[in-house]
């Protein structure tokens, strides 16, 4: 079971911009596309209520029915950002469809193994990590080529139409697979999630994708991942949504994990129970989605992080201790309303910090966060219910989710300033005596003549300055004076190479020019920056 994600429904606060919510699909690459994807997406619900319902099948114990929520998530935090640099360096659409035949086979292998009786626990756990592993190398190359199929101008809305193809699936999907599930077995649903990759495969091998010409070489696989990181570790805003959204997944995890035992084992009932409340989140999901814009209008992210996880916790509460179907029904409903709007607002705050070079890495951070919480999370809570019991899991589950608005209230969402990534092309490129090795580290020094009495409010302003420049690549910064000259600053950074170096003219943004003029105003009157570049000398 896969909790419902939303395909970055980040961007549909802009929709006003788009001609309508609807003109993508007149797009027929982009509909085909959205329509193999419903299909698909409900074979992957499908996937996910046969493998949770085979598990309890297979054994009582609530620590192995939790792992089959932590085999589906701990690949994705695993291979998150491995993934990230690979569908920033390579071409995306080559890259899906080796990925779709991946699935195809291991899925079809585990309903032709589960038909004949060969599938065992361990058995299961190992298919589930393996499409896992699939998943997580396409959802940040899924998540980046929404730009290539539409307009610009109707991009906000193909994102939007993303979210509400995945939420419909997921309120079709499990309903379908309770029912195949309960009349014929868990095999069936395994083999139709292999099929339903047909449909998208066919579209991407029609799909003739133009070929941009980079004017710089790939990055390589490492380095990208390093870079990545090294974004992350630098952009404040974006580790705030991340420490927010590890307050909520954590916790959260727990109904996921449990909720395949719940039915069977508490509400003593069948797959097609199962199915019918997994079903109503995806409706209480594509509900919520509906209604979202006009919610985000009038409160914060914050509060409304804050108001969700608290709906949540309370759904988590009554799915512990109510036995009553239709009020379970209704807070399912609940349920998938308040995961819809969580999700929502973390990728809206994700995606504002993201440049385009490094989005697929940066979302992929998101990724390991949420599938770190949710791996993580179901481990812990399986092995916690096997000592105190799956109600009272549940309950500790959503007193710390509450707990954990409060203690993360702090990183505020959304509050920072909204940087202007367009490309500022006035960054000139260096003027050299020789061709350095693509390969050859470099050593910049720019130099900076302050004004006497501005030199604390210099170096203040020269803090944005670092974390620029190692968002941008460096992996050294220092600001140095002159001990004979307190006027006088030299700023060093280091770059892994020639070539990445170059690239960091070309990643030079309106904001970065923004953040560099605060730092340059408290120049000498008539100074200006002087730049030195120095490469390493290879037999030094």
């Amino acid at each position: 079971m896969k909790p419902a994600q939303s395909s970055e429904p980040a961007e549909s606060e802009s929709t006003d911009a788009a001609p309508s919510a609807w003109s993508p699909l007149a797009n027929g690459l982009f509909r085909n596309l959205w329509l193999a994807t419903i299909v698909s997406n409900v074979g992957t619900w499908m996937q996910d209520v046969g493998a949770g319902w085979l598990m309890t099948s297979l054994s009582s114990s609530p620590s192995m029915v939790a792992l089959v929520e932590a085999a589906d998530s701990i690949p994705l935090m695993l291979l998150a950002l491995p993934a990230g640099a690979l569908a920033d360096i390579v071409d995306r659409r080559r890259l899906l469809i080796g990925v779709q035949f991946y699935l195809l086979f291991v899925a079809g292998l585990l309903g032709i193994l589960t038909l004949l009786g060969l599938t065992t626990a361990w058995v299961l756990l190992g298919f589930v990590f393996a499409l896992g592993v699939g998943g997580a190398v396409v959802m940040p190359a899924w998540s980046s080529i929404v730009p290539d199929l539409v307009q610009k101008d109707e991009l906000a809305s193909a994102i939007a139409l993303n979210s509400i193809a995945i939420n419909v699936s997921r309120a079709i999907g499990p309903a379908i697979a309770g029912l195949l599930v309960a009349a014929v077995g868990a095999w069936l649903v395994f083999v139709l999630n292999a099929l339903s990759y047909v449909g998208i495969l066919a579209v991407l091998l029609r799909w003739q994708k133009e070929h941009h010409r980079r004017t710089l070489p790939a990055e390589r696989f490492v380095s990208a991942i390093r870079v990545g990181m090294r974004f992350v570790l630098h952009s404040r805003p974006l580790q705030m949504v991340l420490i927010r959204g590890a307050a909520f997944f954590i916790f959260a995890s727990a109904t996921w994990s449990l909720f395949p035992l719940i039915v069977r084992r508490e509400l003593g009932r069948g797959p097609e129970i199962y199915g019918l409340l997994l079903t109503c989140i995806g409706i209480g999901a594509v509900a919520g989605a509906m209604v979202l814009p006009r919610i985000r209008a009038k409160v914060s992210r914050d509060a409304l992080v804050a108001a969700a996880s608290v709906l949540y916790a309370l759904a988590a509460l009554a799915l512990a201790h109510v036995q009553n179907i239709g009020l379970l029904a209704m807070a399912m409903l609940a349920t998938g309303a308040a995961w819809i709007s969580i999700l929502s607002a973390l990728q809206v705050s994700a995606q504002i910090t993201l440049p385009p070079w490094v989005r697929a890495r940066g979302l992929a951070a998101f990724v390991v966060v949420f599938m770190g919480g949710m791996a993580l999370g179901s481990i812990l809570w399986g092995l916690l219910a096997n000592r105190m019991g799956i109600p009272a899991t549940l309950t500790t589950a959503a007193l710390g989710m509450v707990l954990g608005i409060g203690a993360t209230w702090k990183f505020k969402l959304g509050e920072h300033e909204v940087l202007d990534f367009t490309p500022s092309m006035d960054w000139p490129m260096p003027v050299l005596a020789e061709t350095p090795a693509p390969d050859v580290p470099v050593m910049v020094t720019i130099e900076y003549r302050i004004q006497p009495d501005k030199r604390e409010v210099f170096v203040e302003a020269m803090q944005p300055v670092r974390e620029m420049r190692r968002r941008n690549g460096a992996y050294f910064w220092q600001l140095f004076h002159d001990s004979e000259d307190p006027t006088r600053f030299v700023e060093t950074f280091m770059d892994e190479s020639w070539l990445e170096h170059l690239r960091q003219h070309e990643r030079a943004s309106v904001a970065d020019r923004e953040i560099l003029r605060r730092a340059k105003q408290y120049l000498a009157q008539a100074e200006v920056t002087k730049t030195s570049h120095w490469l390493a000398e290879r037999d030094a």
